[in-house]
């Protein structure tokens, strides 16, 4: 079983009997609450009648974990004690059993605070399963699984659960264990399998139906062999226009005497002839290099292409930007 820190375990309750603690005494508590005090709720506790429940107390800090508005309302009733119990955890622990506290009665936490309070856990209890997460905050394990894919902290190889057991995150080995004890024994319990090799009860049926359908008692995506997603295929290029099209374009282009009357769009028009040669010009004349020379050529012509290609990026852009359409 791995190893873990003394904080990774669930915060215990608060132990002792109730004491009398001097308000005087205590310290402002480490609150899950964006908001400290609650006028409304502090309104309604100093009119109450009767005793109220007692507060808790981290003993090392002397910090409020629970009552703050308790120990307000006892305040302004004139009192200079209350009932209080203590808590012997570590700061982590009690912000956590504050949590608890918040969640389970009295003034409800809001959603952003059970989140927030749900990030702060994730950083200081890494080791916490999602749902036991879930059930301090109040939030759902979807929920503070989604957080913890955005935590910044590296996550620990086990987690261990409100039941107080470490699971791997990474189960393969125990599946195959698993997978191992259901084939040498038929008759043994799910929950048998589980508690030996520390797997979750459903994990071990999933295993069970695994092998019943003749596969592998590990997913191949834990394995590690999954079947490897294929690129997504590149864009299949436009269809190039008829070579008629092409010559009517040139031709009309020709006519423009903004360029037909200057020497770079006189420049410009010639070489953009040269690329309407139709196939059998462009055999002729692959024909007439020199076989010492084909390679020269072809490194010249890629280079012409690559050009040209760059050309036409930008001209399209352009015409993109000025509401044309681009290439035509």
């Amino acid at each position: 079983m791995t190893a873990l820190p003394v904080h990774a375990l669930p915060p215990a309750a608060p132990v002792g009997a109730v004491q009398l603690l001097p308000i005087a005494a205590l310290r402002p508590a480490d609150s899950p609450r964006a908001v400290a005090e609650d006028a409304g709720h502090l309104r309604a506790l100093s009119t109450t009648e009767g005793a109220l429940p007692p507060i808790t107390v981290h003993r090392p800090s002397m910090r409020i974990i629970d009552g703050t508005h308790r120990v307000r309302a006892a305040h302004l009733r004139g009192r200079s004690h209350i009932e209080a119990r203590f808590f012997d955890g570590t700061a982590d622990d009690a912000f956590v059993l504050a949590v608890e506290s918040n969640v389970s009665h009295g003034l409800a936490l809001t959603l952003a605070e059970r989140s927030a309070a749900a990030e702060r856990i994730l950083a200081s209890h890494p080791h916490w399963s999602d749902r036991a997460i879930a059930s301090s905050t109040g939030l759902s394990a979807h929920t503070v699984a989604s957080l913890r894919r955005t935590a910044p902290e590296a996550q620990p190889a086990a987690r261990i659960g409100r039941d107080g057991k470490v699971r791997p995150l990474n189960t393969a080995q125990s599946r195959r264990e698993a997978g191992r004890l259901l084939t040498g024994s038929p008759t043994v319990s799910l929950r048998e399998v589980a508690r030996r090799t520390g797997l979750a009860p459903a994990t071990v049926r999933d295993v069970r139906d695994r092998l019943q359908r003749g596969e592998d008692p590990v997913p191949p995506q834990q394995a590690g062999t999954a079947a490897p997603q294929p690129a997504p295929a590149p864009p299949a290029p436009p269809p190039a226009p008829p070579a008629e099209e092409l010559a009517a374009l040139h031709r009309n282009l020709c006519r423009d005497p903004a360029l037909r009357h200057t020497e770079r769009g006189r420049q410009l028009l010639r070489l953009l002839g040269v690329a309407l040669l139709p196939g059998a010009d462009w055999s002729a004349l692959a024909a007439t290099v020199p076989a010492h020379r084909t390679r020269a050529v072809a490194e010249l012509a890629r280079a012409c292409a690559r050009g040209w290609e760059s050309f036409a990026q930008a001209e399209s852009a352009a015409a993109s930007a000025a509401g044309g359409r681009p290439g035509w």
